[in-house]
């Protein structure tokens, strides 16, 4: 098992825990006052913690870290691009990412579908405020989950691995979609926050789309990769 790999099994834990803790907290509902409008700034509370955390996380995604976060998270920038020797056929580069983007974008409208039905549970009070902050952390955990042991969207992308992965920086904006509904400067900053991680993304397949493809980056094929974090998919990982 890769360094990191064992990085991100930790992480998992460390994740169900967090679900855990806050899944207990929910029979304490003042707990979560917190959510409500400018009360994050109402002084020092635990979830405090964990939005830092969170902020953290999704800065690292928009500023080149080398070696410390997964290839497929980092691909977008210059310091991880290892260009190939020949001439690019940005014709088959295009194709590419056109082919990527129609299915990354399914996966967009499948999401969006959940987040509805979830927006519709809450405006018919079957869920409060704290249930859309626990979706949240629920889907902190399945993040994590897709990367280690199965991942449904792959169903979607056909992508072989994570680091090959179109929508590999979706995930804070998948996380964090359910506070949509729950207007509050804890809720709403995370999602500002989720959707720049997203747009730099987004921006960068448009400006570099040759950092996102195997065909035109070497970092991206099995046989250069030091992840090694989707060995379940990958034969040559084994």
């Amino acid at each position: 098992m890769s360094k990191i790999r064992k990085q991100y099994f930790a992480r998992l834990f460390v994740r169900i825990t967090i679900f855990i803790v806050c899944l207990i907290m929910c029979f304490k509902p003042q707990f979560y006052e917190i959510l409500e409008g400018m009360n994050f700034f109402d002084g020092f509370h635990i979830l405090h913690l964990l939005w830092l955390v969170w902020v953290f996380d999704m800065i690292l995604q928009i500023i080149p870290i080398k070696n410390k976060l997964a290839l497929g998270s980092q691909k977008l920038f210059i310091n991880r691009f290892q260009p190939i020797r020949e001439k690019i056929n940005y014709k088959a580069l295009k194709n590419y990412v056109k082919k990527t983007t129609a299915s990354a974008y399914k996966v967009f409208v499948v999401w969006a579908i959940l987040i509805v039905v979830i927006g519709v549970l809450y405006y018919l009070n079957i869920i409060n405020k704290t249930w859309l902050f626990m979706f949240s952390v629920l889907f902190y955990v399945c993040d994590l989950i897709c990367v280690l042991i199965w991942c449904p969207f792959r169903l979607i992308m056909k992508n072989k691995c994570c680091t090959t992965c179109r929508i590999f920086n979706w995930d804070h904006l998948m996380m964090f979609s359910p506070l949509i509904f729950c207007v509050g400067f804890f809720t709403i900053s995370l999602v500002v926050m989720a959707f720049l991680a997203w747009l730099v993304w987004e921006l960068c397949i448009i400006l570099y789309p040759e950092r996102f493809s195997e065909i035109t980056n070497v970092a991206l094929r099995c046989s250069n990769c030091t992840d090694k974090l989707c060995t379940q998919y990958c034969k040559k990982l084994r």
